[in-house]
């Protein structure tokens, strides 16, 4: 599997009850399929993977493949504390189906790099499809280094790499070195707001949270940037930077009900989603704060 272009991380749409709105998901996996996606990313930190038990993991997964039939690669968040627990995870959802997993530095364990690499090996071989790392080190405590990453693609135990470090020169010598060893690894961005730069600088792909509300921005954008039109690719990034904005909305919330909260309000109002509601113990956006949402996905043009 070669994972690359526009590959949204899903939200999970969920019931003011608490419990999945799976109709909602199916709505958006049309949604972004319908944009022009070229790959779907299941349970990460957009998906909030860690306020989801493992029966409801595996209903997401299993409705999101179903729903996407075959016509883009579907790759699945594993998230869990060390590589045995990962790669539990990671079976059940290669038997339901995923493309590929996503694998992170262990959680909450204390491990060195030499830990870090093996976690990553174990998991590689106990299961039977590709694993693509996650380097999101404000969630986990430890930053995945270019050559952590290369040593792994070289082992085979790796295919690709979501950087959310926002670590841009690591992201700048990662392209680069990995581009010297023969590109073994698909690089892909997790940022929201420099895609067209980091597309200049050789990235292979790109996983931004807002994709969710504007999957087209997103696809016109990396189209752009794929056939050397910077300039649109610019002006698509510089509209899609102000719809950012719309995680500023939410004002004294924690960093997962703010800016998952402002997407999942912005597809509420676009009518791809039932509710904006979220897992307890967060918070949805109030009426007043869906309000400016709604002014900006005007300006945007979405409304």
């Amino acid at each position: 599997m070669r994972l690359s272009g526009v590959v949204p991380p899903l939200i999970t749409p969920m019931t003011p009850d608490g419990g999945l709105d799976l109709p909602s998901l199916d709505r958006l996996v049309d949604h972004l399929i319908g944009a022009g996606a070229d790959g779907l990313f299941v349970l990460g930190s957009s998906g909030q993977v860690a306020y989801l038990t493992d029966a409801e993991r595996d209903r997401v997964t299993e409705r999101v493949v179903t729903r996407a039939a075959g016509r883009l690669p579907v790759v699945v968040g594993t998230v869990d504390l060390t590589a045995r627990r990962v790669i539990e995870q990671a079976r059940r959802a290669a038997e339901l189906g995923a493309d590929g997993v996503v694998v992170t530095a262990p959680l909450y364990a204390l491990n060195d790099p030499a830990e870090v690499r093996q976690h990553f090996r174990l998991v590689a071989a106990a299961v039977s499809v590709p694993v693509l790392a996650y380097d999101v080190p404000v969630r986990v405590g430890s930053k995945l280094t270019p050559d952590l990453l290369l040593d792994l693609a070289a082992d085979g135990a790796i295919s690709a790499v979501k950087d959310s470090s926002g670590d841009d020169v690591s992201f700048r010598r990662l392209v680069a070195r990995n581009a010297e060893a023969g590109s073994p690894l698909q690089v892909l961005t997790g940022h929201e707001v420099i895609c067209d730069a980091m597309a200049l600088l050789g990235a292979d792909g790109a996983v931004p949270g807002l994709a969710n509300v504007d999957p087209a921005g997103y696809v016109r954008l990396w189209r752009a940037a794929q056939s050397g039109d910077w300039m649109a690719a610019a002006a698509e990034q510089a509209r899609l930077e102000r719809l950012f904005r719309i995680v500023e909305v939410p004002i004294g919330r924690s960093a997962d009900s703010g800016g998952i909260g402002a997407f999942k309000a912005a597809l509420e109002l676009l009518g791809v989603i039932e509710s904006g509601a979220m897992p307890a113990p967060l918070r949805g956006l109030d009426e007043a704060e869906k309000t400016a949402v709604a002014a900006l996905l005007v300006e945007a043009g979405l409304r």
